[in-house]
């Protein structure tokens, strides 16, 4: 099946030719290019990017991107989409990085209806209860499932606390789904500790964590705020572990921590450049990512090019760009091999796909391997 889906992707290449105004199928991208969620927006674009300079043509027709930066705002995540629709009259969405940013795109791109595949928005009601909204990445109930399935049986952690950005909606809801499965596990949460975006002094909720005495802190944070976390803990002399979700997937995360950030553990998506285990797929992302930007790729990377991968099969199964169609096809996706696994989307929008496990160790983030939860 790997040989076949590769050969499929590669046969987007054999079409060829001049095209006219009308032989043009747009494909809109809504993303964090500034802001406070820069760096994931940043490399899904590029991730798309490749893809479209690999794939540029279905159906006999070229593809053109029309980007939007939505700025890591939730007010210009529903205008980047009003404007693609009625504007740029994209055909189909990709977009976005930012559970609460797709949350309100998703909105309109669902009373437009014009089918929208989410990238990295893990959040399950971005997709919730909407029939042209659809997402490449598995969503945060597995997420905080694996999480608290390696907290508990792989470490052997018994006692967690939590640390939540309350006015974020991956926050909050990646920190219950752990809450719920840690406890379902027999596990104890000790602790529930609450901040705000913009936030930099977190001493009274560490020194509160602290009296608990937990085993690990699960903290659901983006990189920024997660690695002033880390530092001021080690400041304070704490001893617990922390854990983390695929926010913290940045390589300044260590920049800005230090050596506070060494031991942390983290969920991500199931893909990154050291992985001893590599489909076809991912292996000839990675050699041309790197051929293409000579840097490392990570997973944001990775979903940038897989949804883009998913809406050119979509587009070539309904045969037709039309809009309708275009969801139609989507919501039949089966077995689509991708860099982050095998795509299939269930009844809900959502593909089901194993967690991957990530550590920092001597500096460099380090992929220990995934889990089922």
């Amino acid at each position: 099946m790997r040989k076949l889906a590769l050969a499929f992707l590669m046969c987007f290449l054999l079409v060829g030719g001049a095209f006219a105004a009308d032989d043009v199928i747009k494909v809109g991208f809504y993303n964090c290019l500034t802001g406070q969620n820069a760096f994931g927006g940043q490399l899904e674009l590029e991730g798309i990017q490749l893809a479209n300079k690999q794939f540029p043509e279905i159906l006999g027709k070229k593809i053109e991107l029309v980007v939007i930066d939505n700025k890591s705002d939730k007010v210009e995540a529903a205008n980047a989409v009003t404007r693609l629709i009625e504007s740029d009259n994209v055909n189909v969405i990709i977009g976005t990085y930012g559970s609460s940013l797709a949350i309100a795109g998703g909105e309109v791109a669902e009373v437009s209806r014009v089918p929208m595949l989410g990238t990295s928005c893990t959040n399950p009601l971005v997709t919730q209860g909407k029939r042209y909204i659809f997402r490449a990445c598995f969503i945060d109930p597995l997420q905080g499932a694996g999480a608290a399935a390696y907290a508990y049986r792989e470490l052997g952690y018994k006692k967690a606390a939590l640390l939540v950005e309350v006015t974020n909606d991956y926050s909050v809801g990646l920190a219950k789904f752990f809450n719920d499965n840690f406890t379902a596990l027999g596990g104890e949460v000790v602790s529930e500790m609450r901040y705000q975006a913009g936030d930099t002094d977190f001493t009274a909720q560490l020194t509160e964590i602290m009296s608990k005495e937990p085993d690990v802190v699960f903290l659901p944070a983006y990189f920024a705020e997660g690695a002033i976390i880390l530092k001021q803990a080690k400041e304070l002399g704490a001893t617990f572990r922390f854990m983390g979700g695929d926010a913290m997937d940045n390589p300044d995360m260590v920049t800005l921590g230090g050596d506070a950030v060494e031991g942390f553990v983290y969920t991500g998506f199931a893909y990154a450049p050291d992985m001893p285990e590599m489909n076809d797929v991912a292996k000839k992302f990675t050699d041309d990512w790197y051929a293409e930007y000579n840097k490392d790729p990570n997973a944001n990377a990775a979903l940038g090019y897989d949804a883009y991968i998913l809406v050119l099969d979509a587009i070539r199964r309904a045969g037709s760009a039309e809009p309708e169609k275009i969801r139609d096809a989507l919501e039949a996706t089966k077995d689509v091999l991708t860099v982050t696994g095998t795509t299939t989307l269930d009844a809900d929008h959502n593909p089901q796909k194993d967690i991957g496990i990530l550590e920092i160790k001597d500096g460099k983030k380090v992929f220990v391997g995934t889990i089922v939860p």
